[in-house]
């Protein structure tokens, strides 16, 4: 017991409460190796690594349960969760930073008598979308093998890929040299420390010469850019094969068949009123469009993911990950959400769509753009 620490201790030097430590073990957070022989928690070193990155997790704002999805991944070390964390961390001083610069500016302003715009006032807060939604993203966006096979298939022969609006990493095959560009630095300070090395860039304005790369390959994103048709274009011009994962917004039927959309959230048809039809995508990159059935159990935990599980649309952590929900807006979140919970609760979801638990797939509008 030597090489312990007393539950008093780590509290003590951890600057929390036993009670919180208490807590911790309960919901299997951070349950203690050892006891005392007065029957008290004991610390060993791994136990003490375990709640540094706890602490250093919930101190950046994120919940219990993403906590426990993050300290829990096998794939990262101590080595890449102090990595993550201490991007986390630069990103949070820089935006405060030039938060408190935008305040000072205007404080300045003031003092001189000048008269800021509504829309300079505004600015002062702004951030790109992915800034918002994205500490939510490693706990349930996760790349999916069997999206993931039909993407890495497209990409054909090719050695270099470019991976556009590339976020924390997913689907970014392992057997080829792979560079990220991602403008977000909320989603670039979540990428593993193994990860592609990854520019921050638009996709609208590629820093890359013509032809520079075998592939480019974009995956969920093209719907965040500001001009799809730009950004497609200019992927089709630094790369000589183009494989885009994204939805067909112009087709009504699968907003129809999917019940989400169809009985909760009608608000999502007016996020897609000026969205380019699949056509004028597909031209972008002189290409064709394949459908992509969503699993039942994808890993992936993007907006149609859970059709045959709609439980886990109530999971505030599953909502947080996905874009639809911050862009509707909170009123008709907490509308949707909660007549679905009454539904699920009376049975009324299962009377309407009990017919999609005997189905393995569904094709809910997603579609792979290959050139």
């Amino acid at each position: 017991m030597d090489e312990h620490l007393t539950v008093g201790r780590v509290a003590e030097l951890a600057g929390v409460t036993v009670r919180t430590l208490h807590h911790y073990d309960e919901i299997g957070l951070l349950t203690p190796s050892a006891r005392t022989a007065a029957g008290h928690r004991a610390y060993s070193p791994a136990d003490v690594r375990r709640l540094r990155e706890v602490l250093g997790y919930r101190r950046l704002g994120f919940g219990l349960r993403q906590i426990a999805d993050l300290v829990d991944d096998p794939a990262t070390d101590p080595v890449a969760h102090l990595c993550r964390l201490r991007g986390l961390l630069t990103d949070q001083r820089d935006r405060a930073a030039a938060l408190v610069a935008a305040i000072d500016r205007e404080l300045h302003a003031r003092a001189m008598g000048i008269a800021t715009t509504p829309e300079e006032q505004l600015r002062v807060f702004g951030g790109r979308l992915y800034d918002t939604i994205g500490d939510a993203y490693p706990a349930t966006r996760r790349t999916e093998p069997r999206i993931a096979a039909r993407i890495w298939a497209a990409l054909g022969d090719a050695r270099t890929v470019l991976n556009v609006g590339a976020g924390t990493g997913s689907y970014e095959p392992v057997d080829r040299a792979v560079t990220a560009v991602e403008p977000s630095a909320v989603m670039r300070a979540q990428r593993p420390a193994d990860a592609a090395p990854c520019v921050a860039a638009a996709a609208g304005d590629l820093p890359f010469a013509d032809g520079s790369f075998d592939a480019a390959m974009a995956v969920s994103t093209v719907h965040h850019w500001p001009d799809p048709v730009a950004g497609l274009r200019e992927m089709r011009r630094v790369a000589r094969r183009v494989v885009v994962f994204t939805y067909d917004a112009a087709g009504t039927g699968w907003r129809e068949r999917f019940w989400l959309t169809r009985d909760y959230l009608p608000e999502f048809a007016g996020l897609l009123v000026d969205w380019p039809p699949l056509g004028e995508l597909t031209r972008a990159i002189g290409g064709r469009a394949e459908p992509v059935d969503v699993p039942w159990d994808c890993a992936d935990g993007l907006f149609e993911a859970y059709w045959r599980r709609p439980e886990a649309y109530l999971d505030e952590r599953v909502r947080r990950a996905v874009s639809v929900w911050t862009r509707v807006g909170p009123q008709a979140e907490r509308r949707a959400v909660g007549m679905l919970r009454e539904d699920l609760a009376s049975g009324r979801w299962a009377q309407r769509n009990g017919d999609l638990l005997r189905r393995d797939t569904a094709e809910l509008g997603l579609r792979l753009l290959v050139a």
